[in-house]
């Protein structure tokens, strides 16, 4: 006899329940079991470069990879009420102000990364939303990014969580306004407006309505999928952070990437576009980097530059875009990022 759908609602829900008290618990005593595993079972002396590393990366591995599936779990089931064709639906037919802003914060919540770039741009395009709107979207997905703000929540607090969302939907906002003054769709590729509406946008389409046991398989199904697909890499960044927080002086780093220098933030934008890494990977580089002396809007205009202009997306919307635009696209996106870093300077 198969199990009623009630039955297995209450089951999962039962399982979510329990697992966020065994995280909860296992949570909170993670600094003492790095210190004890460090110290007492590797015997290595506290103080010293290689002790310093290695209780770092014991420490923030574990922290990143519980807050990980946390948040991605807790974006799984918000994604299912923002897919990216109810999304098309909502900003079709928007005006450019409106639109700019509601497609800045739908751009955090509904599922995007480098590689739906194109069908992403393709579907707005076709389904009339404007270019700014679009742009908007495109900006915002990556750089305000879900995964960076609840770990930059989980390490630094609230006040820098809530300028990293606030800035990065300035930017989106601002950005793609400033993209569609400037009338750029000759520089989109022609093909791109010959495919005509999407049937998933046409008038009265609808989107299945679901159920929240189904909503919790979402939940759990995207823990499987983006952490099996990033934990290597997650793991990759905390080593890197880990000797960065171990043997790097923090003389040199508070020289290179210090509030002293002018030139340190556009230098760390340069820096950022031509690498690739998932925000998990980065937050703990940032956090390696901060404790080293570097400031506080330096590193995160590096951590945007490398989220939201990535070289590999660039190579990916040539597809959609003519060279001028995406000049264009990067270099407002770039200039918006540098300003961040210097209002971050100056604030903190």
């Amino acid at each position: 006899m198969k199990p009623s759908v009630t039955s297995l609602s209450s089951i999962r829900l039962c399982a979510v329940v329990f697992g966020l008290a065994v995280w909860w618990l296992f949570y909170r005593h993670l600094a003492e079991f790095a210190g004890w595993l460090t110290h007492a079972v590797f015997g290595l002396e506290r103080g010293s470069h290689l002790g310093a590393s290695v209780e770092f990366f014991v420490f923030e591995a574990p922290k990143v990879m519980m807050l990980l599936v946390l948040v991605v779990f807790g974006v799984g089931i918000v994604r299912t009420f923002f897919t990216p064709e109810r999304t098309r639906q909502l900003l079709a037919g928007r005006r450019e102000s409106v639109g700019n802003v509601l497609a800045a914060f739908l751009g955090t919540v509904t599922p995007f990364c480098s590689c739906s770039a194109v069908p992403l741009f393709i579907g707005f395009v076709t389904a009339g939303v404007p270019l700014g709107v679009t742009f908007s979207f495109l900006i915002s997905a990556p750089m305000v990014n879900e995964v960076a703000l609840v770990l930059l929540f989980g390490m630094f607090g609230w006040k820098v969580a809530g300028l990293y969302l606030g800035l990065g939907l300035i930017i989106a906002i601002i950005a793609g306004w400033i993209l569609g003054r400037l009338r750029l769709e000759k520089y989109v590729e022609s093909w791109v407006y010959e495919n005509g509406t999407p049937a998933d946008v046409a008038e009265g389409a609808e989107v299945p309505a679901l159920r929240w046991s189904d909503r919790l398989q979402a939940g759990m199904v995207a823990v499987g999928e983006i952490v099996g697909r990033v934990w290597i890499y997650v793991l990759l960044g905390i080593a890197v952070g880990a000797g960065i927080h171990g043997f790097v002086p923090e003389n040199f780093m508070a020289s290179l990437m210090g509030r002293g220098a002018w030139w340190s933030v556009p230098l760390a934008v340069l820096l950022g576009v031509p690498m690739y890494a998932n925000a998990a990977s980065i937050i703990p580089i940032v956090q390696a980097l901060l404790g080293k002396g570097a400031a506080l809007g330096t590193v995160l205009a590096f951590m945007m530059a490398v989220i939201g202009l990535s070289l590999p997306e660039a190579i990916i919307l040539r597809q959609v875009l003519k060279p001028r635009l995406i000049a264009t696209f990067f270099g407002v996106v770039a200039g918006g990022i540098v300003l961040v870093g210097y209002i971050f300077n100056f604030v903190l």
